[in-house]
């Protein structure tokens, strides 16, 4: 009969931890995402001007910002 008795006393205890451990790997996959589009709107910025003409030193440098 213990069994039962131990099963209702810590159902509570284990549905919050349960809750919890859902919203953190909710959380751990909102940021990833947020990491992943952050990385795509970088990508976008650093495009070449299109209405300057490509250089060589353009496609070269890996160090020029623009």
């Amino acid at each position: 009969m213990g069994i039962h008795y131990d099963y209702k006393s810590t159902r509570g205890m284990k549905a919050m931890e349960k809750q919890a451990k859902r919203e953190k790997k909710l959380a751990e996959k909102k940021a990833k995402r947020q990491a992943k589009v952050g990385e795509k709107n970088k990508a976008v910025i650093k495009m070449h001007d299109v209405k300057k003409p490509i250089t060589l030193e353009d496609l070269t440098n890996p160090d020029k910002s623009k």
